[in-house]
């Protein structure tokens, strides 16, 4: 086969022998790609190159050159691409000869059957029209000689790249737009099942954006991956237009098989899988990009003002988040102090407090946490396991928070069963997702109904691995039991949990295949369902995870209809199973350490404070000043007496302290361990004992005791004697909890934050306890929050009898048990009334 250079050299350059050499470089096996491109460039090149120069003698004209734009400016030429050509000249010619010299040249082009935008113009009015038209403008970016005067061209270019680059910032906001207008007409690339390889969002348009937005020297894009994915989307153009001999970008379902041939690929899902993730990259380099150009044309419109104001460059604001994370300019950052070769769970920190407080984390924290961070212990240390929850829960911005771990690898290092899945294409008219984009997708459906279950973290992992078995051959639901157990090992939840994961995500699809195709009014049918579910809370779960992927699925796979099915069979197997799950538990045995404290509390007639923090030693010999903390318990015990529960939440929340868990509970010392109090004390006034309590006569020796999981928001624990001095001050009055609370809410910028659902707060049935009524809260953890319900419920007149706190993730899930005066539960209108009117002081 004759070579290029062979067919640039023969002396027929015209369009029979350009049409032939064409026709021989695209039928060539062995080159293909950027190399096939720009051999395909050159040989264009040089046959207008020979027409230009031949017209140019022939119509007499000096002074003027043929540019490439566009595309073929790149040198980007696939099969079918169209010719964008620009005349230009400088005027010197009279209008006649320059259109006989254009004739001359788009004739032949024309006679070729080949696409040709063209235009003709002086350097003067290829400016004038650049700073009118930016589309045109982007093209003359890209200008590159191709015959005639080489020095008109490059002054041309000095001059289109000057005007760029000094009318970038009202110009760059411009093509953001236009990007973002394309996107929502488009949709996104990485995500059709039918997608235009050029304008979609992540396609090669936005591509092009970005190379406009480096050449204004404002702002540049992530560079690592971008010229691959680049290519990658060029490769599979131009293996498009050579399978269908037509000048397309859209890659039709009909045509993927044939281009996947083409390209040497295995089927048409390698393919596509291959589309999404160069889509994927393009995309997240586009918002990187575009984040910064925002934030530097901020920065300039804010600056003068402010050096005029302070008379020199302010300090930019840092705002702490979380441990070792901040917020800087909008976008989340690393502490000075952050040490991510030392903290394997900081990239889940920093990720669960960019997607809580709704902002970006920033591209450079993302590298450093992905070159630095180690990979996390097996199983997962609680806090992990937390953070993890809590990127789940946060909604809508938990998805570009997950794009920005995912685009660096972290993602698939903390969970490595996620390469299966990534990028992979669900051939479903249905579904509007990737699989694991509708994983996510489920995630983030699912936090809107976390307060509808008793524990949110297991229905967020499990709406995230529901489908997680879509990597593997055969039945995904059995396959995906299999690995999310085992990835719910990983993590560290226990056995019971592990069991519940794999229940769910084995039987995700059951609740809705059953309620839409079997008889509901059959007995066996309700009974196959509660066998399988085994448990009120499992079924609870599964209800709520069913809904969840429904609505990640698409809008054809969730409707009133199949709600009201699904509904009506949640009901039924909860009447079956109804009983299962009822009994109360018997309370625990106070340990030794805690009936040592209680003795000194009664004794001294005040509270009495144990902080442990257990720690580990660092790994791989690093060396530091003290270990790391990895979980505190702080134990309370004091004698019985209203307020304790908002003072002591309240005294924690002034002091920074996460509460993950906290038990309260009365109990009664025995007699033997009641000792009187030392001579000169008085002990603290409080209620009655318990109904029932052995007790002396006049003599209290009912003590509360709070056991409480704790950690730090950042920064230091504090030391125990503050927090016992803080929480005296907080029960004699002195020190106005809500008052200080408030005071710190508003020394700190408000931060727009995720929309969380709103609390809810309900009665349990009169069956949960024979003793207390039962009030369960759901919402989002926030400081201080705890000791708002301590106080609803004080200025409700009721009784605490005990409380189990629960943090998941953002999630608080606290069970409160409470009584009248006398010691009996409260009747159930009261009940009811009280979740009302505490639902509105936490709403």
């Amino acid at each position: 086969m004759t070579s290029l250079e062979e067919t640039t050299d023969q002396k027929d350059s015209g369009p029979s022998g350009y049409a032939a050499a064409r026709l021989r470089l695209l039928q060539e096996k062995t080159r293909s790609g950027p190399p096939r491109r720009a051999a395909l460039a050159k040989l264009t090149d040089d046959w207008l190159n020979a027409l230009f120069t031949t017209a140019a003698r022939e119509s007499g004209v000096r002074g003027a050159a043929l540019v490439a734009v566009g595309g073929y400016g790149r040198g980007e030429l696939s099969p079918r691409s169209d010719l964008d050509l620009l005349l230009l000249h400088d005027g010197s010619a009279g209008p006649d000869a320059i259109a006989a010299l254009a004739d001359r040249v788009w004739y032949p082009v024309w006679d070729l059957g080949l696409a040709l935008d063209h235009s003709v113009r002086t350097p003067a009015e290829a400016r004038k029209t650049a700073s009118e038209d930016l589309k045109a403008q982007l093209g003359l970016l890209d200008a590159r000689h191709v015959a005639g005067d080489l020095g008109l061209v490059a002054g041309v270019r000095t001059a289109i790249l000057a005007d760029w680059r000094n009318t970038a910032p009202k110009r760059l906001p411009a093509l953001h737009e236009l990007c973002q207008d394309r996107a929502e007409r488009q949709g996104e690339l990485q995500f059709l099942l039918e997608p235009d390889l050029k304008e979609a969002r992540g396609g090669l348009r936005d591509a092009t954006a970005l190379r406009a937005v480096a050449a204004s020297w404002l702002a540049d894009a992530p560079r690592e991956g971008l010229s691959e994915a680049r290519r990658a989307l060029l490769d599979v153009r131009d293996a498009l237009h050579l399978t269908t001999g037509r000048a397309t970008d859209r890659l039709a379902l009909q045509e993927q098989d044939p281009v996947a041939a083409e390209l040497g690929l295995l089927d048409a899902d390698v393919l596509l899988r291959q589309v999404y993730e160069a889509a994927r990259t393009v995309s997240y380099a586009s918002d990187v990009t575009w984040r910064e150009v925002n934030r530097v044309l901020r920065s300039r419109s804010v600056r003068p003002r402010l050096r005029a104001m302070l008379g020199s460059k302010p300090a930019p604001e840092r705002s702490p988040l979380a441990e070792g994370v901040v917020e800087q300019d909008g976008e989340v950052v690393l502490a000075r102090t952050a040490r991510a070769e030392r903290d394997p769970v900081l990239p889940l920190r920093a990720a669960a407090a960019a997607a809580q407080a709704g902002l970006p984390i920033s591209l450079h924290a993302v590298r450093r946490l992905a070159a630095a961070a180690k990979p996390l212990p097996v199983p997962w240390p609680a806090e992990a396991r937390d953070e993890l929850i809590t990127l789940l829960g946060a909604g809508e911005s938990t998805v570009d928070v997950w794009e920005a771990l995912e685009a660096e690898g972290l993602i698939t290092q903390f969970l490595p069963d996620w390469e299966r899945v990534r990028c992979r294409p669900q051939r479903n008219a249905v579904h509007t997702w990737t699989v694991d984009r509708h994983l996510v997708e489920t995630a983030v459906q699912a936090s809107s109904l976390t307060r509808r279950v008793s524990r949110p973290d297991l229905l967020l992992i499990s709406a995230l691995l529901h489908d997680i078995g879509k990597g593997w051959p055969g039945d995904h639901s059995v396959a995906g039991e299999v690995i999310a157990r085992d990835v719910a090992s990983r993590i560290g939840f226990d056995r019971d949990d592990m069991d519940v994961i794999a229940t769910l995500v084995r039987h995700h699809l059951l609740l809705i295949d059953t309620a839409t195709r079997r008889d509901l009014d059959d007995p066996a049918t309700v009974n196959s369902v509660a066998t399988r579910v085994r448990s009120l809370g499992t079924l609870e779960l599964l209800h709520a995870l069913t809904e969840a992927d429904a609505l990640a699925t698409g809008p054809a796979a969730w409707s009133s209809w199949r709600a009201s099915l699904v509904g009506d069979l949640v009901a039924r197997v909860a009447a079956v199973l109804a009983g299962d799950d009822s009994a109360e538990p018997e309370p625990t045995a106070p340990s030794a350490e805690q009936e040592r404290l209680a003795v000194e509390a009664l004794r001294t007639g005040g509270p009495v404070l144990a902080l442990h923090a257990q720690t580990e030693t660092p790994q791989d010999g690093v060396q530091d000043d003290a270990p790391e903390p990895v979980g505190v318990e702080l134990l309370i015990a004091l004698p019985d007496q209203p307020g304790v529960l908002p003072a002591a939440a309240g005294v924690l929340a002034l002091h920074r302290l996460t509460v993950r868990a906290a038990d309260l509970r009365a109990f009664q010392l025995p007699a033997e361990l009641d000792e009187a109090p030392e001579p000169g004390k008085t002990r603290a006034p409080g209620k009655s004992p318990a109904p029932g309590a052995n007790s002396a006569p006049g003599k209290n020796s009912e003590v509360l005791l709070l056991s409480w999981r704790v950690a730090a928001e950042y920064g230091s624990l504090p030391q125990a004697a503050r927090l016992r001095a803080d929480l005296v001050r907080a029960l004699d009055g002195s020190l106005d909890i809500a008052s200080k609370l408030a005071e710190r809410e508003a020394a700190y910028p408000r931060r727009r934050g995720v929309k969380a659902p709103p609390p809810r707060v309900t009665a349990a049935p009169t069956t949960a306890s024979h003793h207390a009524t039962v009030i369960e809260v759901r919402a989002q953890d926030a400081p201080g929050l705890l000791h708002r319900i301590g106080r609803a419920l004080e200025d409700a007149a009721v009784q605490v009898r005990s409380a189990h706190v629960s943090t998941l993730g953002a999630n608080a899930v606290d069970t409160v048990y409470v009584t009248r005066d006398d010691g009996s539960p409260l009747p159930e209108a009261d009940a009811v009334a009280l979740a009302k009117a505490l639902e509105s002081a936490l709403g």
